[in-house]
């Protein structure tokens, strides 16, 4: 595996297999390792996983933190790797991050997997006072434990990834931190997902407090050109960490290796 970490590009890990390279972008709150149980069941391809700009490794990268920065960070990674074929991977805010940079049409782009996507157009619960209360979600150990196990998840997780959890959304600089809540969220980017070319896969979990599978229904596949809808039965919003296995199945049928 290499690992990869430039002055101003944010870290990733590129391990080497059978394409298309499946390429992961974290949620809010998360790292390049939330899809450690996910690529670990994905052991014959060629993967990709991002910290995005201001977390985890990328914590001490400048900002901006906008979504377009992430989208423009994420084509220059798939450039410094040498990826030339592959499916965008993204969960939450990385899915908002994976429409923009699919609205691009880039060369080797071949499809895209929106995980409890943040969804193209904002859902009608994202208000002012939404938005204030989220932006606190991470401020303390404390208030991530709290959000993890009554908002973000609907399925008891082992202790270690229970840890990995709070460690991630702290490992964050504080700009970072607030820009998905206070302005990602409630981006309107419709007019970008419309653009999108490519098969799309949107999977949503059964139990999921934060993007409601009826959310995406409405404000996420209207806007794909060519979407598959999937929901994973019993999963609260962190699919990757909650049901890997199921996942990682439904990535690989969607886009087997070639």
């Amino acid at each position: 595996m290499n690992t990869t970490q430039q002055t101003q590009m944010p870290a990733y890990d590129h391990r080497t297999g059978a394409g298309p390279t499946l390429v992961f972008l974290h949620y809010w709150g998360g790292s390049a390792r939330t899809w450690d149980l996910v690529v670990g069941r994905l052991a014959d391809r060629d993967t990709l996983t991002v910290d995005f700009r201001g977390w985890s490794r990328s914590s001490g990268l400048p900002g901006p933190y906008t979504l377009g920065q992430l989208a423009d960070d994420t084509l220059a990674v798939l450039a410094d790797a040498g990826v030339t074929e592959y499916v965008l991977v993204g969960h939450s805010m990385g899915g908002k991050v994976a429409q923009l940079v699919a609205a691009t049409r880039p060369a080797g782009l071949r499809g895209i997997v929106l995980v409890g996507s943040g969804p193209a157009k904002p859902a009608a619960q994202i208000t002012d006072e939404y938005r204030a209360a989220l932006s606190h979600a991470y401020d303390s150990p404390e208030s991530v434990a709290g959000a993890r196990d009554h908002i973000l998840t609907a399925t008891e997780l082992a202790a270690s990834v229970k840890a990995r959890i709070v460690t991630d959304s702290r490992t964050v600089s504080e700009a970072a931190r607030t820009e998905w809540p206070l302005r990602g969220i409630a981006q309107d980017i419709t007019e970008h997902t419309r653009m999108i070319g490519v098969p799309s896969l949107v999977i949503a979990g059964e139990n999921d407090q934060v993007e409601p599978a009826d959310v995406l229904r409405s404000n996420l596949v209207p806007y794909l050109p060519r979407a598959d809808f999937v929901v994973i039965p019993r999963t609260g919003h962190l699919i990757p960490l909650e049901a890997p296995a199921d996942l990682a199945d439904a990535i690989t049928a969607f886009a087997p290796a070639a």
